[in-house]
């Protein structure tokens, strides 16, 4: 049979209109049509089925709930057909209800949130929130980063620069550990990372020209420095005028076992050391932020400390 001709019988059914001319503005659950239309679940069901099976609404399921819309893929002939025959009972007593029950159905949804998200408000990083990660976030703030150099010092296997070489026009990877760089450089391979490089190197020599690169990175690096003055200064050497440090370490903490554990030669830096590091190298406009305390003991907390190499 045509299937104009079966639409139009479709349409001359007033309940199957007044569906089809909610869902057309809204995307709507069963049990909200239920509330808009005062009508019982089987007999809205049973009409969205009909309405499904000549393609004119489609449904998307969420945990126990099914919400209905307008087929995105409704021809223009068959959607002015549709749009002719909503038209042409717009006026009446029911369908203005309709639309009035729609309005507080959405503005029930908007109030719902508000009152969720003002319960929370000041709360919100304490809590849990699904999808709302560190991890999410930062790879969302990687995917921020401009068209330069950067050089990530004592980078281990390099998952900040893996991320970063994504975006940058090239990033240099140091460690002075051969397998590292050996793990690095294949999984740079494997990911078709071009701008990619590793090099074997000491964070305190490193094997980069002056004024090289636009952003240094000592992502927990420094606490393995035998001098740590001496990895920034190197850091300040290989920047260009304007250039950035930036620098994620330990807050000076008494976990002795870190040495063992984890080689560590410094048990974190205070705020103070950090700034003096910086601002001893030549750095200007230095800032030092705790940014992240562990939950579990020993609670590591982490600062972010960065510094701008002058323009002149």
């Amino acid at each position: 049979m045509n299937a104009s001709w079966d639409i139009l019988k479709t349409l001359s059914d007033p309940t199957r209109l007044r569906l089809l001319a909610l869902v057309s503005r809204e995307e709507l659950s069963v049990a909200e049509l239920q509330e808009i239309l005062g009508m019982g679940q089987s007999r809205i069901s049973s009409q969205l089925a009909l309405l499904r099976q000549v393609n004119l609404v489609t449904d998307r399921r969420e945990g126990k709930n099914a919400f209905y819309s307008l087929r995105t893929s409704v021809t223009q002939k068959t959607l002015a057909l549709l749009r002719a025959a909503i038209e042409s009972v717009a006026d009446l007593p029911v369908v203005g209800e309709d639309r009035a029950n729609l309005e507080r159905i959405l503005q029930k949804r908007r109030r719902t949130q508000e009152q969720y998200f003002n319960l929370i408000a000041g709360r919100l990083g304490k809590n849990h929130c699904p999808g709302r990660s560190w991890e999410a976030i930062g790879h969302l703030a990687l995917r921020l980063t401009p068209a330069i150099d950067i050089a990530d010092l004592g980078a281990g296997e390099g998952l900040v620069s893996q991320l970063l070489a994504h975006r940058a026009r090239s990033v240099w990877c140091i460690d002075n550990s051969p397998r590292m760089v050996e793990v690095g450089t294949e999984l740079a391979k494997k990911n078709g990372l071009l701008n990619l490089t590793y090099r074997l190197g000491d964070i305190e020599t490193v094997p980069l020209a002056d004024q090289s690169v636009d952003l240094a990175i000592l992502s927990q690096a420094l606490h393995h420095a035998q001098h740590p003055q001496t990895a920034v200064n190197e850091a300040f050497r290989i920047l260009r005028p304007g250039g950035q440090l930036l620098i994620l370490d330990l807050n000076e903490h008494a976990f002795e076992k870190a040495r063992e554990l984890y080689a560590d030669v410094w048990l974190g830096f205070k705020e103070s050391a950090l700034h003096a590091f910086l601002k001893k190298a030549g750095f200007t406009k230095v800032e030092v932020t705790a940014v992240a305390k562990e939950p579990t003991e020993p609670h590591f907390e982490t600062l972010l400390a960065s510094g701008l190499k002058p323009l002149r």
